[in-house]
């Protein structure tokens, strides 16, 4: 039986909602989203803030702020975790080497691990990074977690499915004008999920359905849903 795609809010429904954020979280869940995706930076007391960019304007780098320093619209990762009660939520680690104050030591890895194992949503979270070391780490610190590695447009694939496979990676995320048939056959025969970003143009969003891939993170929720879900289709 073919799995249904499952459509993820890309940093949840942005549509009249600021991206990141609570109301952004539980608009996606209201709008029939099956899970978010959403971004993790470490602040200086070692918070887990929920944004996208390594700085707020107006205020500096997240590295170099703490919690009281935070707008009221950035939410902390276990609050975000709570809006999104009955979804499945995407929790990208923000950690590169060109970004302010990067975490070598991957301090950042257990303290994602910790929350979500705080807040009992370890079965139902995936993990993310573009930085497989990020995810190693998350692995150490936590091999329950399911981990999905991000490739961007300039991926090999070939080479990155085989080392995503001997990390242990439970899925790949590529970029959506990457994906092939022979991508999402290969991926699946090796027993990982295709979980695509970012889905927004109406033909992208049928393709993505049409190869078979486990999710599409969009920005169009309600385009995704008509298209994982046409009318008429059986239920």
């Amino acid at each position: 039986m073919t799995t249904l795609t499952s459509v993820f809010a890309h940093r949840g429904c942005t549509e009249g909602c600021v991206e990141n954020t609570l109301d952004a979280f539980a608009e996606a869940r209201r709008r029939g989203a099956d899970g978010v995706e959403l971004d993790v930076r470490l602040t200086a007391d070692g918070a887990l803030a929920v944004h996208h960019d390594a700085e707020i304007p107006g205020l500096g780098p997240i590295c170099a702020l703490g919690v009281a320093d935070l707008p009221a619209s950035v939410p902390l990762l276990a609050d975000a975790l709570a809006a999104s009660e009955g979804m499945v939520v995407n929790v990208e680690i923000k950690n590169a080497p060109q970004d302010p104050g990067w975490d070598e030591g991957e301090a950042v890895a257990a303290f994602t691990a910790a929350t979500i194992d705080e807040a009992g949503w370890t079965e139902r979270v995936i993990v993310s990074s573009f930085q497989p070391a990020t995810l190693r780490a998350v692995q150490v610190a936590d091999g329950r977690l399911a981990l999905g590695v991000l490739w961007g447009w300039a991926i090999d694939p070939g080479p990155a499915l085989a080392e995503a496979v001997e990390a242990g990676f439970r899925a790949v995320h590529p970029f959506v004008t990457t994906v092939t048939a022979d991508l999402v056959d290969r991926a699946h025969a090796a027993g990982l999920a295709v979980n695509v970003w970012t889905v927004n143009a109406p033909h992208d969003l049928e393709a993505m359905v049409a190869l078979g891939v486990d999710a599409v993170i969009t920005d169009r929720i309600a385009d995704a849903l008509a298209a994982v879900r046409p009318p008429g289709a059986p239920g």
